[in-house]
C-alpha cells in the first residue's frame, strides 16, 4: 500500500520534522497491516461487488470457506457463481435498491463451495459511493448460518413431530399465552373453528371464540391466568353447526413462579353424555316398569290370595321337603277345618286316613320323594277333617324349585271329590248292569243274524230252482216260436228271459251277501301294490279302446285282511270307476291312501266321471239299489252293498264324496299290518283325561 505522504521539499531540511514524519509513517503502516490483518482473518466473510455483481474485493476468511485461491476470483467470478442463478433477477432488485438507498435488509441465501457442496449464509449488504455520489461497490458481510439453520431445522422437525403426535390425538389441544394469543393448536382443536392448526396460531382469542360465548369463557380464563385450574363441562357448537358436549380443561403454566399461559384440554363427552342420559332414561324407564310390574304382582298376588279362599271343592297349603306345613290358607282350613295355628309346623300326614283301603299305591313318604324326583306326584284317598269325618279327595304335590334347581318346598292341592266318588260308584254299578244287558242283548243279535243268514241261504237256494224252471220253458218256447209273425209275443219271452237272468244275478249277491255274514276272515299281511295290479290288469283287457290315466302311489302299505275279499272290494270299486267314467273322453282314477289319526289307514279312489247327488243317496250300500237308471248305466246294484260288508267284517268303514258331474271319491279305512305310531298327546291333554 502506498502511503507516501507530499512534503515541501524545503522542510526535509528538518531533521526533526523528518524524524517525526518517519515516525507516524511506521505508526501509520502498522495500523493499516493490523487493520488489514484484521479484514483478512475477520471471523466472519466480507467481499466487495461492482455494480455487475463482480466480486472485486473478498477476504481470506470467505475464500477459506468457498475453497478458492484469491486470483480465481477477484475480477474473475461474479455472485452467480457462488449461488443459484435462479437469484439473478432478485439480487438484481436489490442492487438497484442499494444503489438508491445505500442499504438492504440482510438476506440468507445458500452458497456453493468450489467443491459444489453448500453451505447457508446470511448477506449484510451497504453502498461505497465517491466524493460526488456515484457509486462504486458494496462493502458485503457474509455470516456462516449453517449452525443456526441445523438448529431451527432441528426445532421445526421437534415442532412438527410435537404437531404430528398432538394431531393424532383425539383431544382437542391448544395454548394460549397471558395475552389471549394462540400459539399452538393441534388439527382436532382448530377443526372446530374450520381451520388449520398454522391459521389459529397467532390470533387471538376473540378472533376464534364467537362472542357471546366470551362472557363465559374469560372468567374461566382469568381463573387460569391468576394460578388457579380450570375444570368445567359445556356444550360448545362447531363451525358447521353440529353441537358437542365437551369436558374442559384449563391448566396454568408456570415458568420460573409466574402464568405465562394457559394449556386448554377440551375432550368430547357426546357419546357418554348420550349414554348417561339413555342410561338416565333406561333407570327412569325401568323404575316405572318396575314400580308398574309391582302394582301388577301385588294385585296378582291379591288376586292369587283371593281366589286361593274363594275356591270351595279345592284347597292350597305348602309343605316344605320333609313333608311339614309351612303355609295354611283360608280354603285348607275351611275344608279340613284345621285353624292357621293348628297346622304351621305339623305333618301333612295327620290329615290323611289310616284306612284308605289300598286306594294309595304308595305310602306318605313315597309320595314326597317321588314328587320331588319327577316334579309332580297325584293320589287319591279318604282325608279327615277336624271333626274326625271323612271325604274322598284327590291331591296333586307339585315340588316347587327356583331358577337353580333348589327345592323351595312342595305346593299341595287337594280337591273334594266325594261327590265324584260316589257317582263313580253308581256309575259303576250302572256299567256293571250294562254290560250284563249288552251281553245278553249281543247274544240274542248272534243268534238273530245266524237264523237271518240260514233263512237267506235257504230262501236263495228254493228260489233258484223254479227260477230256472222258467228260464228252461222261455228257452224252450223261443225255440219253437223261431220266426214268428207275432213281435209281440217274441217281446214279451225276450222280456222274461232278462227278467230271469236279472233275478238269477240277484239270487248270487243275495247269496253272496249271505256268504260274507257266514265266512271266517282270514287275517294276514297283504301287500296292496301287486294286488291292484293284477286288478288294474284285468280291467284294461276288458277295455281295450278306453283311455284311461291310472294314477297310482307308488308306496301302498301292508294291510292286515283277508287277500281275496280285498281284491273283491277293489274290483268293485275300480270297475265303478271305469264304468261311471265311459262318457269322458280323458279318463282318470286315481288310488291313494294318508295315515287314519285314530289308526289304521285310510284309502281313496277318485274318478272324473258322472259323479251323483249325494243329498240324495240315502240308499247308496243298500243290496240292489242304484244311483243310476239302467238304461244309461249297466249293473244290479250288488258291487257296493258286498264291498260295505267287506269293508265292515275288516273292522273299517266306507264312504263318499261326490257331486253331479264332479266325478266322485269313495274312502274306507283298513288296519295296518304293524305297529301304530303312539299318538303324542300334550301333557295338558293327558292331565285332562286323568280327570
Amino acid at each position: 500500500m502506498d502511503i507516501t505522504v507530499g512534503l515541501d521539499p524545503n522542510d526535509l531540511a528538518n531533521p526533526e520534522l523528518e524524524r517525526l514524519v518517519a515516525q507516524r509513517t511506521q505508526e501509520l503502516e502498522r495500523a493499516l497491516a493490523r487493520a488489514q490483518s484484521l479484514y483478512e482473518q475477520a471471523p466472519s466473510g466480507h467481499l466487495s461487488l461492482d455494480a455487475e455483481l463482480r466480486l472485486v474485493n473478498i477476504n481470506q476468511t470467505l475464500l477459506n470457506w468457498l475453497g478458492y485461491a484469491r486470483e480465481e476470483v477477484i475480477n474473475e467470478l461474479d455472485l452467480f457463481a457462488l449461488i443459484d442463478p435462479s437469484w439473478r433477477g432478485l439480487l438484481q432488485t436489490r442492487m438497484e435498491s442499494l444503489r438508491q438507498s445505500g442499504r438492504t435488509l440482510p438476506m440468507e441465501i445458500e452458497v456453493q463451495r468450489k467443491d459444489g457442496t453448500r453451505f447457508h449464509a446470511l448477506f449484510s449488504s451497504t453502498a461505497v459511493n465517491d466524493e460526488h455520489g456515484t457509486f462504486l461497490h458494496t462493502n458485503t458481510t457474509v455470516l456462516d448460518i449453517s449452525d443456526r439453520k441445523a438448529a431451527e431445522q432441528r426445532v421445526a422437525a421437534h415442532d412438527g413431530f410435537l404437531q404430528t403426535i398432538t394431531d393424532r390425538i383425539p383431544v382437542r389441544l391448544a395454548y394460549y399465552d397471558k395475552d389471549l394469543i394462540c400459539r399452538f393448536s393441534n388439527s382436532a382443536h382448530a377443526r372446530r373453528y374450520g381451520k388449520m392448526p398454522s391459521e389459529l396460531v397467532g390470533t387471538h382469542l376473540s378472533q376464534v371464540v364467537r362472542a357471546e360465548l366470551m362472557p363465559e369463557i374469560l372468567p374461566h380464563f382469568a381463573e387460569a391466568l391468576s394460578g388457579q385450574p380450570q375444570n368445567f363441562e359445556a356444550e360448545r357448537q362447531a363451525h358447521d353447526g353440529t353441537t358437542s358436549f365437551y369436558e374442559i380443561h384449563y391448566i396454568p403454566d408456570f415458568q420460573h413462579g409466574m402464568v405465562e399461559g394457559i394449556f386448554i384440554e377440551m375432550h368430547d363427552i357426546s357419546e357418554r353424555r348420550r349414554i348417561e342420559e339413555f342410561v338416565l332414561e333406561a333407570n327412569r324407564d325401568l323404575e316405572e316398569r318396575v314400580r308398574e310390574r309391582s302394582a301388577e304382582l301385588f294385585q296378582s298376588e291379591q288376586r292369587y290370595r283371593l281366589m286361593v279362599d274363594a275356591i270351595q271343592d279345592h284347597c292350597i297349603y305348602f309343605v316344605d321337603e320333609n313333608g311339614a306345613v309351612t303355609e295354611w290358607t283360608e280354603s285348607a282350613q275351611r275344608l279340613h277345618g284345621h285353624s292357621r295355628a293348628q297346622m304351621l309346623g305339623e305333618p301333612y300326614t295327620m290329615l290323611l286316613a289310616t284306612d284308605n283301603a289300598g286306594e294309595d299305591e304308595v305310602n306318605p313318604e313315597q309320595v314326597l320323594r317321588l314328587a320331588k324326583s319327577h316334579g309332580q306326584w297325584e293320589t287319591r284317598g279318604w282325608r279327615l277333617r277336624d271333626d274326625g269325618s271323612r271325604f274322598w279327595a284327590h291331591t296333586v304335590l307339585t315340588a316347587l324349585r327356583n331358577e337353580a334347581g333348589e327345592l323351595q318346598g312342595l305346593s299341595s292341592i287337594t280337591r273334594d271329590m266325594t261327590a265324584a266318588k260316589s257317582l263313580e260308584d253308581v256309575m259303576n254299578d250302572l256299567n256293571r248292569e250294562l254290560e250284563k244287558r249288552v251281553a245278553e242283548r249281543t247274544q240274542q243279535l248272534v243268534a238273530a243274524n245266524k237264523d237271518l243268514d240260514v233263512f237267506s241261504h235257504m230262501v236263495s237256494h228254493d228260489l233258484r230252482a223254479p227260477l230256472r224252471h222258467i228260464a228252461s220253458f222261455v228257452s224252450l218256447l223261443q225255440e219253437q216260436m223261431g220266426e214268428s209273425s207275432d213281435s209281440l209275443a217274441l217281446q214279451y219271452l225276450n222280456s222274461i228271459a232278462k227278467a230271469s237272468k236279472r233275478m238269477s244275478i240277484m239270487i248270487e249277491g243275495l247269496l253272496e251277501y249271505a256268504r260274507l255274514g257266514r265266512v271266517t276272515i282270514e287275517a294276514q299281511p297283504v301287500p296292496l301294490a301287486p294286488l291292484l295290479n293284477g286288478v288294474i290288469a284285468h280291467l284294461k283287457q276288458e277295455n281295450p279302446h278306453r283311455s284311461i290315466e291310472w294314477v297310482v302311489e307308488e308306496d301302498l302299505p301292508v294291510v292286515r285282511g283277508d287277500a281275496m275279499l280285498l281284491a273283491e272290494v277293489f274290483s268293485n270299486m275300480l270297475n265303478n270307476s271305469v264304468k261311471y267314467t265311459r262318457t269322458r273322453e280323458h279318463a282318470r282314477i286315481e288310488i291313494g291312501w294318508k295315515v287314519n289319526p285314530v289308526g289304521g289307514r285310510t284309502f281313496f279312489i277318485h274318478d272324473n266321471g258322472v259323479g251323483f247327488d249325494l243329498e240324495k243317496a240315502h240308499n247308496l250300500f243298500v243290496m240292489f239299489q242304484r244311483q243310476h237308471h239302467s238304461m244309461d248305466f249297466e249293473g244290479n246294484g250288488t258291487g257296493l252293498a258286498l264291498s260295505q260288508r267287506i269293508i265292515e267284517r275288516h273292522a273299517g268303514r266306507i264312504w263318499a264324496e261326490t257331486a253331479p258331474g264332479e266325478g266322485c271319491t269313495f274312502y274306507f279305512t283298513l288296519p295296518f299290518e304293524g305297529l301304530e305310531h303312539e299318538l303324542d298327546f300334550p301333557k295338558s291333554s293327558l292331565a285332562e283325561l286323568a280327570i
